[in-house]
């Protein structure tokens, strides 16, 4: 596709009043997103939901600011997918209010692989944390992980499939060059050398509140099936399992404690029709692929799954994991492992925690999440 009608797509999509639906309208209205900057604003009020004032905003798209988000694109080393590209995800074509603009950075190869949606809540428990890690890493060799990227479940389901040796995208609510969470940094670079990182916002753009929302469609969008291992009644990990399901992907959920606020969610779904989810196997038969013996195995949720240090902990970071790794530990016992100040433990031991990799509990008891 010529750059100057992906210039002039990137140009529209940037008109604050021009959503995906309206931006996929005009541009066939016109044959080309070139030949509807150059419309008369006149021509563009009568299209359906385009009112004078849009009109006006869309004639005063300047091609340049098209041409700086190529530029910043390129300084990160990303790039953008417009509809028609023979790269774009045929299958995010397929579902309601598709993306006509989707920027890529990392692997993008992986976004034609077969994938699966994992979710789940922010303040998450240690089951969910265990599961998520469990599922994730033994789905990892065989299909893609995909999440949101946000603190709790999602980095918990992107790291496991990293660390498994497997491949996994994350779904942003923000432009390229904004970790949010900032606890995220360290994934966010291993997701980019690693995997792939997918957003619809420009680089450098902020997230606001109705961004997540619109992300999960895309989430879902992108997978096969879509597994919920932990939520809240009101967690937007259901919205996720929703859209899922209005776009024809097969849902699954771990089930849960009926005492466990953070398996609400997941029992609920279940009680719909949801598939539970016991083990890998239940999730590679949703995708259509072999199950490598896990179900004779006896790989399930029961299997604990190996504990894998992140590579970028600091030596600080690291003695403490060791030491949480086969139970929790009162931060006494942890500041006489490390032989260091307990300022300095405490300090490992908030940043763990902002990453979700540890726990506090009542009488300052510390465990690995």
């Amino acid at each position: 596709m010529e750059d100057a009608e992906v210039v002039a797509t990137i140009a529209l999509s940037l008109v604050p009043s021009v959503g995906p639906q309206r931006l996929r309208l005009i541009i066939s209205t016109f044959g080309s997103a070139q030949a509807a900057l150059a419309a008369p604003p006149s021509r563009l009020a009568t299209l359906e939901g385009i009112g004078r004032a849009a009109a006006t905003a869309v004639t005063e798209a300047s091609r340049h600011d098209g041409e700086r988000v190529l530029e910043q694109l390129a300084q990160l080393g990303a790039r953008v997918l417009i509809s028609g590209d023979p790269a774009f995800p045929p299958q995010l074509e397929e579902i309601r209010d598709p993306p006509p603009v989707l920027y890529v950075w990392g692997d993008v190869s992986l976004l034609a692989r077969t994938s699966v949606a994992m979710v789940g809540s922010r303040d998450h428990s240690a089951y969910g944390a265990e599961a998520a890690r469990i599922l994730a890493s033994a789905v990892a060799p065989s299909a893609v992980v995909v999440s949101g990227m946000a603190r709790g479940i999602d980095a918990i389901a992107h790291t496991a499939a990293l660390d498994a040796g497997g491949r996994s995208i994350g779904v942003l609510g923000n432009g390229f060059g904004v970790v949010y969470p900032a606890a995220n940094r360290a994934l966010y670079d291993r997701m980019v050398s690693d995997g792939c990182l997918v957003t619809e916002h420009p680089p450098w753009e902020k997230p606001h509140t109705g961004s997540f929302p619109r992300r999960n469609r895309l989430i879902s969008g992108l997978a096969r099936a879509v597994v919920v291992i932990e939520a809240k009644h009101d967690s937007g990990a259901l919205r996720t399992a929703t859209d899922g399901a209005d776009q024809g992907r097969s849902v699954l959920a771990v089930p849960g404690p009926i005492t466990s606020r953070t398996s609400v969610g997941c029992n609920t779904l279940i009680q719909q029709g949801a598939k539970p989810a016991l083990c890998a196997a239940d999730i590679l038969e949703e995708l259509g692929l072999p199950t490598g013996g896990l179900r004779e195995l006896g790989v399930a949720l029961s299997t604990p799954a190996p504990r894998v240090p992140p590579i970028d902990l600091t030596g600080l970071q690291l003695t403490l994991w060791n030491r949480m790794t086969t139970e929790p530990q009162h931060v006494d016992a942890l500041v006489a492992a490390a032989q260091t100040r307990p300022a300095d433990v405490l300090g490992a031991l908030t940043e763990l925690e902002l990453r979700g990799l540890v726990r506090q509990t009542p009488g300052m008891v510390f465990g690995l999440c």
